[in-house]
């Protein structure tokens, strides 16, 4: 015996139809919420017409589905051809969801930032433990996707007839992007104001090769991670003008110098430049004690001094006064002391002079036998290598970032000379490829002019990135406006020559590959050298 809806057993008793008909090319589903009789639970039945042939690979899929046991993914409680009717039928029967769909949630406004965030990073990880299995979910739509009371999300029609796993990764895009802007993905450009969102949204509904999200895991791994605490700002479109990353650098310096409270400038102490000849060590700082300390004791010997002499130079035989009996008492002693340090340095200077041109004048040595051969002539000096070409500046390229600072203010870093200090990347979540967010980012170098170079030196302390050096004429241009001269693995210290030598003035280090760091993946670039051809 089966219900008034024909070819369905008699088990499920069918409430009313629920969701819009989804026609395939294999026929339409149609959705109902029914009653399970023997089990006296509410149930989503949904029929395939026709059955037979056609409905057998959704079946399957069906089948594949009930295997998963995931709070975001209705679960897939049977699956069968009915029977009667021209043709026939196939059923497949999900868990009910209760709650309030996303459709009539966004009837309200768009939600929060943090609030998409959650719905979308649960609904994601569904949807890859689903494509772990190599299903691919289909049917991914605000009507399908429910709210449930107890704050999880849940989708009701598990699986659509067909779909594929860049089909569910674009429509996992288009649910954020819905959820940020309350409007459907597609319908106007509405602006993202989260930069990092705005991005994922259009990785994730990318269709160009290499630029897409690689997996629903990623998108999971990337909604979880906290927001920066950099204010959000709107995402700027590629084509307006000042989208260059020269022009972003320098608008958020502003932003940063307009933000920041004035500091008072500590009084400067202007002191003398100190000369040093080879023979001499450097002065030893003092402190303000020390020199008050030292001004007071000249002023006191110059007057010490005066009294002094004035004392000798009397032909009086009047008794000397307290103040000269010091003077004999501690000026004697002080002029014995410079005679002796002065005799000291005259001594020293000459017995080093003769010693240094006994020890370089050929034959001159005391133990030299006078039948020795003739000492060989010195070998001529090799001609000393090409010392590092200068570099004027570097600065951050990010033609693929979404306005987020990288690290800009490290740049300087990376050519101070000292690889203890080095650039770094951000930190990304979900992959070495830079979260799948992006190809990778770089420091653009400036030789201050066109010269020919060789290749370059790098130096990391983050042993494993992967670069490619390239070349170009000017600092703002697009990626592919510098052209690759050489590539490869970077492990500690790097030298990358160059096939063929190449005139140029900027020099770009770029970053295609980061390696495992603390909460995620990210590269570093401590020193970078270039060496000119000569």
């Amino acid at each position: 015996m089966t219900s008034t809806i024909t070819g369905l057993p008699d088990r499920y008793r069918p409430l009313d139809e629920v969701g819009p008909e989804e026609r395939t090319d294999t026929g339409v589903i149609h959705c109902w919420r029914a009653k399970d009789r023997i089990l006296n639970r509410d149930v989503a039945i949904r029929v395939h017409v026709p059955g037979g042939p056609a409905s057998r690979s959704w079946i399957a899929r069906a089948l594949t589905a009930g295997g998963l046991a995931t709070p975001a993914l209705a679960m897939v409680y049977d699956a069968s051809e009915g029977t009667g009717g021209e043709g026939g039928v196939a059923y497949v029967v999900n868990e009910w969801i209760e709650g309030e769909t996303l459709a009539e949630r966004l009837e309200a406004g768009p939600m929060d930032e943090r609030q998409a965030r959650t719905i979308l990073r649960r609904l994601a990880e569904g949807v890859a433990e689903a494509h772990r299995v190599g299903l691919a979910v289909g049917g991914l739509s605000p009507e399908t996707v429910v709210l449930r009371p107890n704050g999880l999300v849940g989708l009701r029609a598990v699986p659509a007839a067909t779909g594929s796993v860049q089909d569910d990764i674009a429509a996992l895009g288009a649910l954020l992007e819905t959820c940020l802007t309350g409007r459907r993905a597609g319908g106007g450009t509405p602006v993202i104001h989260q930069p990092d969102l705005a991005a994922l949204v259009r990785r994730a509904r990318s269709t160009e090769p290499g630029a897409g999200l690689a997996s629903a895991a990623a998108m999971a791994a990337l909604l979880a991670e906290r927001p920066r605490s950099h204010a959000s700002v709107p995402v700027r479109d590629r084509d307006e003008s000042d989208s260059g990353w020269l022009r972003r650098l320098r608008e958020h310096r502003e932003v940063e110098q307009q933000g920041r409270p004035a500091v008072p400038a500590a009084p400067v102490v202007e002191e003398a430049p100190h000369r040093l000849t080879p023979d001499t060590l450097p002065p030893v700082p003092q402190g303000r004690a020390a020199r008050r300390q030292e001004a007071e004791d000249e002023s006191w010997a110059s007057d010490d001094a005066d009294g002094f002499l004035a004392d000798v130079d009397d032909e009086d035989d009047e008794p000397r006064s307290g103040l000269s009996r010091r003077l004999l008492v501690v000026g004697l002693p002080l002029a014995a002391l410079v005679v002796v340090v002065l005799l000291a340095l005259w001594v020293g200077n000459n017995l080093l002079s003769v010693s240094d041109e006994v020890d370089t004048t050929p034959g001159s040595g005391p133990t030299a036998p006078a039948s020795s051969a003739p000492a060989e002539e010195p070998a001529e000096p090799s001609a000393p290598a090409g010392a590092p070409a200068a570099l004027a500046a570097g600065a951050v390229f990010d033609p693929f970032g979404d306005g987020e600072p990288e690290n800009d203010d490290e740049v300087p870093a990376s050519f101070d000379g000292d690889p203890a200090t080095a650039w770094s990347t951000l930190n990304y979540r979900g992959s070495a490829d830079f979260g799948n967010l992006k190809p990778g980012v770089g420091i653009v170098y400036d030789l201050g002019s066109a010269q020919p170079v060789g290749g370059v030196t790098l130096t990391t302390t983050t042993p494993g990135i992967v670069v490619e050096v390239r070349t170009g004429d000017a600092p703002d241009g697009d990626l592919e406006s510098f052209a690759v001269a050489t590539s490869g693995t970077v492990d500690g210290t790097a030298e990358l020559a160059f096939d063929e030598p190449v005139t140029t003035q900027f020099v770009l280090v770029w970053v295609t590959g980061l390696v495992p760091a603390e909460d995620g993946f990210a590269g570093t670039i401590a020193e970078v050298t270039v060496t000119p051809v000569t």
